[in-house]
């Protein structure tokens, strides 16, 4: 169903870009004649769609501004799924709005974060954005706040100083055990109720010895904080959601023991890693499991479309691994990332309400989910839409809806909580230095103490808010 409607949609997103133009810089979409010629075009086009659907479009009268309004939206395009989908829910949007023109500009997928920033500096801030970096874009006032119906859209939100700047496009990318159903079946496996049976699981299918019992991609070092955030969530997190705030008054640091309960965890959970590792890129663990070589991953709910499309007679299974406390914490929820409107932008009463009214329109039900069914993404609004996922998919978002706790990952974290910069990258480092065993867990600590002295130098959100 997921590579039909994409088919689909990449058809429709073709003509929905030439619709609403890929650039700004031309001529004619700057013209006040082509403006109104296209204005009366869009009434016409839509009149005729209010006679064949009850009138359920708006009617010209009904425009929220004042006058013809434009809007340059950039987003990374550099998913297919993302980019059918917001090119069909723009297409959308301007049919329905006829004194609105959304137009988008192609983003840079592989570097959003630096595209965005050049265009800031050369003056082409966009509209409405998807906003990554949204920390460094609050604190520069370059984002303006959502109203609070918008707000209310959705299950949770990240404030800033008590303000919301970012739609989330989804909740953060769960993380669970995905894993081989057919070999569990055939082996009498079940899926653990408990973290000391989840141990007793991965010590059975190693003794069983014809395939590790979980494939780690090491080598790209992000992925490893996929188990890193789980075992950090359960014995820190757990007892104090304010650690890093902490660390920067000084009244915590790395030697703390649930910090060292951490890197004990993590060296029980990877004896149970496929030989190799830490030279494993994430690019082949699906190879790992899809061909017997490994019978669990731990990863989020996008690589269910690569285990698909790896081998589409393969049966996924997917659970949470329960937390030594016996409760369910989960990544989820709404994320600091999302759609934003420029400040700028916002000064223009026209463009302001142009801006909130296409995320208004953005997530009602029947066009976010265009979005959530390409991307196997978990909805992050309160009104759900009706998904064409596959059954483990919607399996993962009953979790979600009834975790313990739900949270995003420590470094996606804001505020006083926000790490410095390319601190997570030093701690991945030193937990694959423990783990292999080339530094004990005090001096492990002692360096990471050593490193947050001087990262807080140039960052510390709570006694220097920048």
């Amino acid at each position: 169903m997921r590579k039909r409607l994409l088919a689909s949609l990449l058809t429709t997103c073709m003509v929905g870009t030439m619709l609403a133009g890929c650039g700004s810089g031309s001529a004619g979409s700057t013209s006040a004649d082509t403006t109104a010629a296209q204005t009366e075009a869009k009434t016409e086009a839509k009149t005729e769609a209010a006679a064949t659907t009850g009138g359920e479009t708006e009617a010209a009268g009904d425009s929220i501004v004042t006058e013809p309004t434009e809007l340059v939206f950039i987003f990374a395009d550099g998913d297919e799924g993302a980019k059918a989908s917001m090119n069909e829910i723009v297409k959308r949007f301007n049919e329905a709005h006829p004194d609105i023109t959304v137009k988008i500009q192609p983003g840079n997928g592989g570097a959003y974060s630096e595209f965005l920033k050049t265009k800031e500096s050369v003056g082409e801030f966009p509209d409405v954005m998807e906003m990554r970096d949204t920390p460094i874009y609050v604190r520069a006032k370059m984002l303006s706040p959502l109203p609070d119906d918008i707000v209310s859209m959705f299950k949770s939100t990240v404030e800033f100083d008590g303000e919301t700047y970012t739609a989330p496009l989804a909740g953060e990318n769960t993380q669970g055990m995905i894993y081989n159903k057919t070999y569990f079946d055939e082996n009498g496996f079940t899926e653990p109720k408990t973290y000391d049976e989840f141990l007793e699981l991965c010590q059975k299918i190693k003794d069983k010895g014809d395939m590790a019992p979980i494939v780690i991609g090491g080598q790209d070092i992000w992925h490893l904080g996929f188990l890193y955030y789980k075992v950090y969530n359960d014995q820190v997190m757990s007892t104090d959601p304010d650690f890093i705030k902490h660390c920067y008054e000084g009244t915590k640091d790395f030697t703390d023991p649930a910090i060292v309960a951490t890197f004990e965890e993590l060296q029980k959970i990877f004896q149970y890693a496929q030989d190799g590792w830490v030279s494993t890129p994430d690019a082949q663990i699906t190879t790992f499991l899809v061909s017997d070589m490994a019978a669990m991953m731990y990863s989020g709910t996008h690589m269910f479309s690569q285990i698909e499309s790896a081998d589409p007679s393969f049966e996924t299974g997917w659970f949470a691994i329960p937390s030594p406390d016996g409760k369910t914490r989960l990544v989820g929820g709404g994320g600091a990332g999302g759609l934003a409107i420029s400040a700028e932008s916002a000064k223009d009463p026209n463009k302001k309400a142009a801006a909130e009214e296409f995320i208004r329109f953005y997530y009602t039900p029947e066009n976010y989910k265009v979005y959530c069914d390409l991307l196997n993404a978990i909805p992050s609004t309160v009104e759900t839409p009706d998904l064409d996922a596959s059954p483990v998919m919607m399996k993962v978002i009953e979790a979600t809806n009834t975790a313990d706790d739900l949270s995003v990952m420590w470094n996606g974290r804001i505020g006083k909580n926000e790490l410095p910069p390319d601190f997570r990258n030093f701690m991945y480092k030193t937990t694959i230095e423990v783990i292999q065993g080339q530094r004990d867990i005090p001096s492990a600590c002692d360096e990471l103490n050593k490193t947050w002295q001087v990262s807080m130098q140039s960052f510390n959100p709570v006694t220097n808010p920048q």
